[in-house]
């Protein structure tokens, strides 16, 4: 069409600093508006300015950090760019996998905050033509021993529970952590990993001037609006104002949604698809036209609507839940609406690729948005904020606890650690998902890592997400080492192969938490190697080093109400050879278990092993000598440190030689330790000067019942 300059719809507010402001955008970027448009924008356009280059959608203040990350690699199908990441597996097969988060909305309204999390983490991995087969979750409260953060656990909780059941994906692990800094802000990340063919892969790339956009899916309501900026923002005692704006979300239309778009894919009658997220229609149609360079034209007044009266502005920036905006040939529209009928969806033509590049929005013959359209994306601005540590953070990291008088009785402190919720069993938690539906859970929630089967294939897939905030606030820089570290240690103790920084409280800011999510390939899933002891008079080896790193542990923060001192160092070569030796171990068979130490160390790890699964009736007693182990080392510093690069195994007495030869051989130091007794029998660990013992059923009794306790349950 002619281009004709945009007008104001009726009822819209005039542009005014204050409106600017109540936008996200400071002067400086309403000028750089401005200035691209060469006209004060309309009211639409200020909306569309505000979501597309708010923090949650622009990255405009982490991109330059993010730009450092390697991406590139023999198995990677699709890196950064598109809805979710692509890597490749044996026999033609390939695995899709993303993880995002859904904070501020789970903060004002927890259970929808927490499911429209999920459902649009679903979407991000099906839009690329891959099936869901799994779910992990991340999550950060305050202390359970406030009101208002046990309703905050409770309700993201069932929402993430509620809606992976409901559209019947399992939830196959993840991790839950406490501390002060949550409060009031908790930090909600969903991760979803599908399963494709690599030859089904398809692109969010809108291309074809001429081709047909259809809205597909559930009509647009006023819910979400402002979503995506609202995630931007720092977090106020206003913030509950802001619970009109969560989404909604509805898992059984995702759950036909899901059918539908993975039939349209098959199909071949589309040549892209995306979700509405962040910023709705908005962010999805802007996207997909820069990505194949050309422009849309979107007629507003025909996107199907829910609630009568609203306006375009609504219209572009509703984030309701459970839509998706195809591209099609014209020749084609027929087909997409039957696939789509199929499963009792609409799919309505609201527009047209264009070859004139500019991001258009109509109102029947009224232009409402008129942008260039990649400049929309790429001239968003990015800052280069000074990077300066906290000098109180420096202070703390050089400190340790208070003195205490008399030491804290090791046997006593490791109930202590096991009743401490962030190393407390999950199983609270994660008995409220459904982790085997689809049947191809190997290894459910309650381990180091999940693992899935590969429907008719040998190979499987284990899952984890990981990271440890104590030692990212007190050392980002080990702290981020230490979290990619836990995560390959998780993985590779199943056996297989490895293949947002703004949240802000009442409070103040939140610890850092760069949750990792990572993927490992199992060559025979059949050899899955699960977390907790299996036979009786199995030996025990420890592999890695125990050093004198207390800093940052837990510990020190259960026992003395202390995060401070310098955390354990990550040594990435240890790492590295720890992770062949697991799975070198696992693939020839060695191993009847393995459970990497990480929050409150060896102590932890062993009691952890004997305890056994959730469901299991009783564990394992386990007979345990230390006294030729970590010479040199106090009982507490033993038991309790948290340093890197070390993991608890089990195999049987008649492998434990060729355990060992393995470990030598890969250059990872090992000990034989003790054995694994009988069921039920007492976890019995010897010290140079003391003997810890526990009946393994007290163990378990203090480990499984403590968020329980807490919860009221």
């Amino acid at each position: 069409m002619n281009r004709v300059a945009p007008t104001p719809f009726p009822g819209d507010p005039a542009i005014t600093p204050q409106l600017v402001h109540e936008h996200n955008l400071s002067d400086a970027e309403y000028q750089r508006i401005t200035t691209l448009l060469g006209r004060a924008p309309t009211f639409a356009e200020l909306g569309v300015f505000s979501a597309l280059w708010s923090e949650h959608c622009s990255y405009k203040h982490s991109r330059p950090v993010l730009k450092t990350f390697p991406t590139t690699g023999p198995q990677v199908v699709q890196g950064p760019g598109e809805n979710a990441g692509v890597v490749r597996l044996p026999d033609g097969w390939a695995v899709a996998f993303k993880i995002e988060s859904h904070n501020h909305p789970s903060a004002v309204e927890p259970y929808q905050g927490a499911a429209t999390g999920v459902g649009g983490i679903l979407r991000d991995v099906f839009t690329m033509g891959a099936r869901p087969v799994a779910l992990l979750n991340s999550l950060r409260f305050g202390g359970l021993d406030q009101a208002r953060n046990r309703y905050l656990f409770a309700g993201v909780v069932k929402g993430v529970g509620d809606y992976g059941n409901c559209v019947g994906v399992p939830t196959l692990g993840g991790e839950v952590d406490f501390g002060p800094s949550y409060v009031g802000n908790p930090l909600v990340n969903a991760m979803c990993v599908g399963l494709l063919k690599e030859e089904d892969l398809i692109k969010a790339v809108a291309h074809g001037v001429g081709n047909v956009l259809l809205a597909v899916g559930s009509r647009t309501g006023r819910d979400g609006i402002h979503g995506a900026s609202f995630a931007s923002e720092e977090l106020t005692q206003e913030s509950e104002r802001r619970r009109p704006q969560v989404q909604v979300g509805d898992p059984f239309t995702e759950k036909l949604l899901l059918e539908a778009s993975l039939a349209l894919i098959a199909s071949g009658d589309i040549v892209a698809i995306q979700d509405m997220g962040a910023a709705g229609l908005t962010s999805s149609s802007a996207e997909m036209a820069a990505r194949g360079g050309v422009g849309v034209e979107i007629d507003l007044s025909l996107v199907p609507t829910r609630e009568r009266g609203m306006t375009p502005y609504e219209i572009l920036l509703s984030e309701s839940q459970e839509r998706m905006l195809v591209v099609a040939k014209p020749d084609r529209i027929a087909e997409v609406q039957a696939i789509a009928a199929q499963w009792e969806l609409e799919a309505t033509p609201i527009g047209r690729v264009t070859d004139d590049g500019m991001y258009r929005a109509t109102w029947g013959d009224q232009v409402v948005v008129e942008i260039p359209g990649r400049r929309l994306i790429d001239d968003c601005p990015v800052y280069h904020p000074e990077a300066r540590e906290d000098a109180a953070i420096a202070r703390l990291r050089s400190e340790g606890p208070p003195p205490r008088s008399p030491l804290p009785d090791v046997s006593e402190a490791l109930l202590t650690l096991l009743d401490h919720p962030s190393i407390a069993s999950k199983r609270w938690v994660y008995e409220q998902y459904d982790s085997t539906v689809q049947a191809g859970t190997v290894i459910g929630p309650g381990g180091d890592a999940g693992v899935l089967r590969v429907r008719d294939a040998d190979f499987g897939v284990a899952v984890t997400v990981d990271c440890n905030s104590r030692y990212v606030r007190l050392d980002p820089y080990e702290g981020g080492k230490a979290a990619v570290a836990e995560a390959a240690r998780n993985i590779a103790c199943t056996g297989a192969r490895l293949v947002s920084f703004y949240n802000e409280s009442p409070a103040g800011a939140v610890d850092p938490t760069p949750v990792v999510g990572m993927i490992g390939l199992l060559s025979r899933v059949d050899r899955a190697v699960p977390s907790h002891v299996r036979a009786k008079g199995d030996a025990v080896l420890v592999f890695g080093e125990t050093r004198t790193e207390l800093g940052a542990s837990q510990l020190w923060e259960a026992v003395y109400g202390f995060v401070g001192g310098a955390p354990p160092q990550v040594d990435l070569g240890v790492a590295r050879r720890l992770v062949d030796c697991l799975v070198a171990a696992a693939e020839r068979g060695l191993l009847r278990s393995a459970h990497d130490c990480s929050q409150g160390g060896l102590g932890i790890a062993l009691a952890e092993v004997a305890m056994g699964g959730a469901y299991d009736e009783t564990g394992f007693g386990l007979d345990i000598d230390l006294t030729a182990y970590g010479l040199g080392l106090a009982a507490e510093e033993l038991l309790f440190s948290e340093s890197h690069g070390r993991a608890v195994v089990t195999c049987s007495p008649e492998r434990a030689v060729a355990v060992g030869a393995l470990a030598q051989e890969l250059g990872v130091p090992a000990w034989w330790v003790g054995s694994v007794g009988e069921r039920g029998a007492a976890v019995r660990v010897r010290l140079r000067e003391a003997l810890l013992e526990h009946p393994v059923d007290q163990l378990r009794g203090v480990y499984f019942q403590a968020l329980p306790r807490r919860m009221g349950d």
